[in-house]
């Protein structure tokens, strides 16, 4: 199967953050351990970037994956739903777009 690109984004309240919250930073201390064993099972092929923005309590993950549904699984396995909204978007190169703009 093909893959692509997705932004994962997660969202959460101040009071779970990780820098505030013990269980939280527990959590987030399993998810980074967990994410890198589960990625060959989702079908995921890198994680790209993963970035955080501290006072605005979200976080970005740039994957390249198979499937929405499988990085939706592995964000409920890994523990980022449970502490955060979890919004996955699919993503386009900024070159491919203009192309098909321009043809």
């Amino acid at each position: 199967m093909d893959t692509q690109l997705f932004g994962v984004f997660a969202t959460h309240r101040p009071e779970s953050c990780p820098l505030n919250n013990k269980q939280s930073k527990a959590a987030m201390i399993r998810i980074d351990d967990k994410i890198k064993t589960l990625i060959e099972r989702f079908h995921v092929k890198r994680i790209i970037g993963f970035y955080m923005s501290v006072l605005e309590h979200q976080w970005v993950i740039i994957v390249e994956a198979e499937s929405a549904h499988e990085l939706e699984s592995m964000c409920i396995e890994a523990g980022i739903s449970a502490f955060n909204t979890v919004k996955i978007v699919p993503l386009n190169n900024f070159d491919v777009v203009m192309e098909r703009i321009r043809r």
